[in-house]
Protein backbone atom coordinates (compact mmCIF):
# COMPACT_ATOMS: atom_id res chain seq x y z
CA UNK A 1 0.00 0.00 0.00
CA UNK A 2 0.76 3.59 -0.46
CA UNK A 3 0.83 6.39 1.76
CA UNK A 4 -1.89 7.91 -0.28
CA UNK A 5 -3.92 4.47 0.02
CA UNK A 6 -3.09 4.38 3.61
CA UNK A 7 -4.55 8.49 4.00
CA UNK A 8 -7.70 7.47 1.94
CA UNK A 9 -9.11 4.63 4.15
CA UNK A 10 -11.23 5.36 7.09
CA UNK A 11 -10.68 4.67 10.98
CA UNK A 12 -12.15 1.59 10.66
CA UNK A 13 -10.97 0.29 7.36
CA UNK A 14 -7.42 0.97 9.37
CA UNK A 15 -8.11 -0.70 12.25
CA UNK A 16 -9.30 -3.55 10.46
CA UNK A 17 -6.40 -4.31 8.21
CA UNK A 18 -4.45 -3.70 11.25
CA UNK A 19 -5.76 -6.23 12.70
CA UNK A 20 -5.25 -8.53 9.31
CA UNK A 21 -1.99 -7.66 9.17
CA UNK A 22 -0.76 -8.77 12.56
CA UNK A 23 -2.55 -12.13 12.24
CA UNK A 24 -0.93 -12.25 8.47
CA UNK A 25 2.41 -11.66 10.28
CA UNK A 26 2.37 -13.99 13.08
CA UNK A 27 0.89 -16.43 10.37
CA UNK A 28 4.41 -16.21 8.59
CA UNK A 29 6.67 -16.32 11.46
CA UNK A 30 5.26 -19.56 12.56
CA UNK A 31 5.09 -20.95 9.21
CA UNK A 32 9.35 -19.44 8.61
CA UNK A 33 10.52 -20.93 12.26
CA UNK A 34 8.85 -24.69 11.39
CA UNK A 35 10.42 -24.26 7.65
CA UNK A 36 12.35 -20.96 6.37
CA UNK A 37 9.54 -19.17 4.51
CA UNK A 38 10.40 -18.89 0.12
CA UNK A 39 10.31 -14.82 0.86
CA UNK A 40 11.47 -14.06 4.54
CA UNK A 41 11.50 -9.89 3.08
CA UNK A 42 7.32 -10.55 3.17
CA UNK A 43 7.74 -10.56 6.95
CA UNK A 44 9.32 -6.98 6.98
CA UNK A 45 7.08 -5.85 4.51
CA UNK A 46 4.24 -6.55 6.97
CA UNK A 47 5.71 -5.09 9.78
CA UNK A 48 6.47 -1.74 7.71
CA UNK A 49 2.80 -1.73 6.54
CA UNK A 50 1.72 -2.25 10.52
CA UNK A 51 3.63 0.76 11.57
CA UNK A 52 2.34 3.06 8.59
CA UNK A 53 -1.26 2.22 9.21
CA UNK A 54 -0.07 2.78 13.23
CA UNK A 55 1.16 5.66 12.68
CA UNK A 56 -1.88 7.30 10.09
CA UNK A 57 -4.18 5.96 12.43
CA UNK A 58 -2.35 8.18 15.99
CA UNK A 59 -1.84 11.09 13.22
CA UNK A 60 -5.76 11.29 13.37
Amino acid sequence: MKKSEIQALSVEQLQQNIAVEKDRINKLKFAHAITPIENPMRIRQSRRLIAQMLTELNAR
